[in-house]
């Protein structure tokens, strides 16, 4: 189609188009329907730019609002496929709180919600939008401080004058040295201000606490001072805990899996059809197996393409497309009253900047064809078991890239072998109330709001990436680490990770009570020891 026709029709319109979105509308064979589209999204937008961002915007409404026939509708699939618009990724929000996806399934479904995280913007960043970042994220944690009662006498960094004793400040960790007298220096940051902040190595406790404050996180201090420097006699973490462990009024099951680099030459498929087995009622002495109603996918369902050098020596299926394929003739054999909750990780072909979106539909088609398959942003929140009188089980999904950062970081980390021991990290970042608050642990869009902050604290943290097995209550929040379905690699061999393999957490909602299944299978690991 000529680009000039539709910018002529905008033109009469009093409407611009973003180059990108001129570009893909160019590509459509009917430009009725192109005319129709512009129409709608100035109608349901009210705006006269149209970008990439305000056409996720609007796609919405015009796909479910009948105003485009039917085959208008169908010449501009291409279109949608090309953006990435399938009906989850289009329902983008501009809130705190992440978007409300509410799944409509069939009668035998259990409750279930997701919430996705936006992750399209069309804006060229610069160095404000880091700083809106920043002041977002001091902004939303800075209340959860100020609630904590050892905090007291609470100023602004500009209100300190003169000598003070006992006062308190809330800030963001820019910088963190050790002086040559071996204290911890800081420079802390609000909205008003920066000062130092200093902890003394002769108090070991307070000092073990400054050790593992990471930079760019949100912390409290109390100490004495001036308008220079305060010298800290408590660090206080904005922390996470909830009163009570939760127990849904119905005896079901969820079961949490992740990390299945479906494609590796290593990848344990005798392990896994056990698993599908199970599943599907075909293991002797499994009662629980008919109550099980939810199954979480923390991310690398397939082993992806170019990952890293060299990669296509370990794959047995060099093909994205093919790999998507694959995983999911084997998840379309799983009972059709199992919710599948996917979230995409570092490894699922999707950009490695997070929020990740949804699994690219050009290679995942077959996986948005499964109708007990919802798919979400990574991180993403779900509430399952909801019902009359229960607010439902809030579960936090996040993949766990980040997590090697603070494992070679964070002392007590280092010190506790936390590449091993997945769910300290986890743990720590329930502390600092973010799931990634050092600016290098992550590549990330900065969007008007921090999607990583955990603003409401979830009743369970399922993270996978270290392919290592672990459980833990935190604060009664219960810490969920993934197992792996991928035999050990070289790599991690060489790094000195001990992956455990094929373990699956299975949680039982109404009494709270969690064990591992074991489906490892001895003749997958014939299979590794060939390839190596």
């Amino acid at each position: 189609m000529d680009q000039k026709e539709i910018l002529n029709f905008c033109l009469e319109k009093g409407i611009l188009l973003d180059k990108e979105v001129l570009q893909l509308f160019s590509q459509a064979s009917d430009f009725d329907a192109v005319r129709l589209m512009i129409e709608k999204i100035k109608e349901s937008t009210d705006s006269k730019i149209i970008t990439k961002n305000v056409f996720v915007q609007g796609f919405r409404q015009v796909e479910g609002s009948g105003y485009l026939p039917e085959d208008k509708q169908k010449s501009l699939e291409k279109l949608r496929i090309k953006l990435g618009l399938e009906l989850e990724i289009s329902r983008e929000f501009h809130s705190p709180e992440a978007t409300k996806k509410e799944t409509s399934f069939e009668q035998n479904f259990s409750p279930m919600e997701v919430y996705s995280y936006p992750t399209i913007s069309n804006k060229k960043v610069g160095v404000e939008d880091f700083t809106s970042f920043f002041r977002n994220r001091l902004n939303r944690i800075r209340p959860i401080l100020q609630a904590h009662p050892t905090l007291k006498n609470l100023v602004s960094i500009n209100k300190i004058s003169g000598n003070k004793q006992g006062i308190s400040i809330i800030g963001l960790v820019s910088e963190k040295r050790v002086t040559k007298n071996g204290n911890i220096l800081m420079d802390v940051e609000d909205l008003t201000g920066k000062i130092r902040v200093l902890v003394n190595q002769n108090k070991p406790e307070l000092y073990k606490l400054a050790e593992d404050i990471t930079l760019d996180s949100v912390i409290g201090f109390s100490g004495s001072g001036n308008n220079e420097i305060i010298f800290a006699n408590d660090v206080v973490f904005p922390d996470a805990f909830i009163p009570e462990r939760k127990k849904a009024p119905v005896e079901e099951y969820a079961l949490f899996i992740g990390d299945l680099h479906y494609g590796s030459n290593l990848f344990m498929e005798k392990s896994f059809m056990k698993f599908v087995d199970y599943l599907n009622g075909k293991i002797p002495n499994t009662p629980e197996v008919s109550k099980i109603k939810y199954l979480f996918m923390v991310g690398d369902l397939i082993a992806g393409v170019g990952v890293f050098p060299e990669q296509e020596n370990f794959l047995e299926i060099p093909d994205v497309q093919k790999q998507f394929e694959g995983i999911s003739e084997i998840f379309s054999k799983i009972r059709k009253d199992i919710q599948i909750v996917m979230i995409p990780g570092n490894h699922d072909c999707v950009r490695l900047m997070e929020p990740q979106p949804l699994f690219d539909k050009n290679f995942a088609d077959s996986i948005y064809k499964m109708e007990n398959v919802t798919l979400a942003t990574n991180p993403c929140k779900v509430n399952i078991a909801k019902r009359d009188g229960f607010q439902g089980i809030d579960l936090l999904m996040y993949h766990g890239f980040s997590f090697f950062y603070y494992v070679d970081n964070i002392p007590s980390l280092i010190q506790a072998s936390a590449k091993n021991a997945p769910e300290k990290v986890m743990t720590y970042l329930l502390k600092n109330r973010h799931l990634a608050p050092t600016h290098t642990s992550v590549q990330y869009y900065p969007l008007e709001e921090d999607p990583f902050i955990i603003d409401k604290i979830p009743d369970i943290f399922f993270s996978g990436h270290t392919h290592k097995c672990g459980i833990t209550f935190y604060n009664n929040i219960l810490v969920i680490s993934g197992a792996t379905w991928e035999g050990l690699t070289p790599e991690q061999e060489r790094r000195g990770n001990e992956p455990d393999f094929c373990k699956v957490p299975i949680l039982n909602l109404k009494t709270g009570a969690i064990k591992i299944l074991d489906f490892e299978v001895a003749e997958d690991h014939e299979k590794e020891k060939q390839l190596r």
